[in-house]
């Protein structure tokens, strides 16, 4: 029994060379024709799975439940969702370099509802099928190649310098006056700032002292929709109307429309007014889906709500961890510094192409994103076909859960994987780590539609904070866990002190 055990946690080498097509020549080759299967995966009981969420305290760290699994099951196995859950990057490279046209995440149906009560079309995240790869094509033009980031950059440092105006504002009103208090709060305020400045082509002024009324409901909302996902992903239906998660998942997606269909409805009029005038209808992102012939409004409802939340709380995110980090980590800060230092540009904000030129840089980012996924969870279905991954043979429609932390956090693939170490990423002839190790902007053509976009934005604050402070951990403030709220967030408030290294500061 032991060694039956051994063989259903461990990919069968045998197996997966009959999966591969290898005919056997041996007598025992009827034994050997058919590869083991999902039934023969070690799984885990749906009272399994409520004991470790409910009792074992899983329900806000999903993330360090992938760790526990993968310690008792290995890098495959079939998870309490009676999907395959794979924790490892090459059981992950596998499968997604079976991409179908269509990729298909799986079911976002608990995405869908919300649009559908009120008549709203759905977006990147939730269409599949033809019908996504229709929308992609549309919504990736001015997004997704390096010239389209690189037309933004101009109005992102002029977002970036406002936000460090804010940062010195804010530093000034703490007790003694260096501190930053709630980081998270601050660094949600940039993201909106300049989200909402490319979809919405107009400021609103998220980084002014008093925010305009609705802002901060917006950022609440999203956190309150995320915070309630995954109750009302695991609950039956049934139970909707008798445990509180659902209406509360119901109030996040009605502030963050709420927050969003008045901008483009103005936008709308007011390309509805260019056209009564015999006006050129020219603008930017939000003026091109709306005057695109191929797209619905309500689908350009649905499209730009997705891109808002996602475009603030990943960004936000991944900067508070980021500044986090290299609080704690002084000398990887200082060689961050140096590199970004020695950049000289006529008026002191790099362009696009300058992050070339920084390595180091986009090494740290790169870093911090493999330490803390944006979206620790994934999933993948094969609706067209069967696939042969880790030497078993799944038929098609079988659903595969991507376990990034886990995979980010493979000890192969990242020796000492809980240490913070940008050179890692550097292309200085080591050993670089499998790609697939850490993939926080998605793979292939399902990848995320704003990634250039996101990176520029994070490569652009950073560089602007670390060439004028010096960052500091806030004693007072303990160690820093993370909880899963379908994006990976601090378990507590973060303070640092940034410390004015003696540059010339904003007016």
């Amino acid at each position: 029994m032991a060694a039956v055990r051994l063989l259903q946690r461990s990919p069968v080498a045998v197996a997966r060379t009959v999966c591969r097509g290898s005919r056997s020549t041996s007598s025992n080759r009827g034994a050997l024709e058919k590869p083991p299967t999902v039934k023969d995966l070690p799984r885990v009981g749906v009272l399994e799975l409520l004991y470790r969420m409910v009792f074992q305290g899983f329900y806000s760290r999903a993330h360090e439940l992938q760790l526990y699994e993968k310690q008792l099951y290995g890098s495959i196995y079939r998870d309490g969702m009676k999907n395959v859950s794979l924790t490892s990057p090459k059981l992950l490279e596998q499968v997604l370099r079976s991409d179908e046209k269509f990729p298909c995440r799986g079911d976002m149906s608990f995405w869908k509802d919300y649009r559908d009560m009120k008549g709203f079309g759905y977006g990147p995240f939730t269409v599949e099928g033809e019908s996504w790869y229709k929308l992609r094509t549309v919504l990736n033009k001015r997004m997704m190649l390096p010239k389209d980031s690189a037309r933004y950059c101009g109005i992102l440092n002029t977002v970036v310098a406002d936000f460090m105006v804010r940062l010195i504002y804010v530093r000034r009103c703490s007790p003694t006056g260096d501190l930053v208090m709630d980081l998270a709060n601050e660094f949600y305020r940039f993201s909106l700032e300049a989200i909402a400045t490319i979809l919405f082509e107009t400021r609103l002024g998220a980084l002014e002292k008093n925010i305009p009324a609705g802002t901060q409901q917006f950022i609440d909302a999203i956190g309150k929709m995320f915070s309630n996902s995954l109750a009302v992903v695991m609950l039956p239906k049934w139970s909707r109307n008798l445990l509180p998660y659902w209406g509360r998942y119901i109030d996040g997606w009605e502030g963050i429309f709420s927050f969003a269909k008045p901008l483009i409805d103005k936008k709308l009029e007011d390309i509805q007014q260019r056209i009564e005038r015999n006006q050129n209808v020219e603008g930017e992102y939000l003026t091109y889906l709306l005057s695109n012939a191929e797209m619905d409004t309500k689908d350009v409802y649905g499209s730009i709500a997705e891109l808002l939340l996602a475009g603030v709380d990943t960004i936000s995110n991944t900067l508070t961890w980021t500044l986090h980090l290299l609080s704690q980590h002084p000398q990887i800060q200082e060689k961050l510094h140096k590199e970004v230092s020695g950049l000289k540009t006529a008026d002191g904000t790099p362009s696009a192409g300058d992050f070339a030129h920084l390595p180091y840089l986009r090494a740290v980012i790169k870093e911090a994103l493999r330490m803390y996924p944006v979206i620790p969870f994934n999933a993948r279905v094969m609706s067209e076909k069967s696939i042969c991954v880790g030497g078993y043979h799944f038929s098609k429609n079988t659903v595969f859960t991507f376990c990034h932390y886990a995979i980010s956090h493979d000890e192969e693939t990242f020796p000492e994987p809980f240490t913070f170490k940008p050179e890692r990423w550097l292309r200085d002839g080591r050993e670089r780590p499998n790609a697939f190790g850490s993939i926080p902007f998605g793979f292939g053509v399902r990848g995320c539609v704003g990634r250039r976009i996101a990176e520029l934005e994070m490569y652009l604050v950073v560089f602007q904070i670390i060439r004028m402070f010096e960052i500091k951990p806030d004693p007072s403030v303990g160690e820093v866990k993370c909880l899963n709220r379908t994006v990976l967030i601090p378990d507590r408030l973060i303070s640092l002190y940034f410390v004015d290294r003696g540059c010339k500061k904003p007016a």
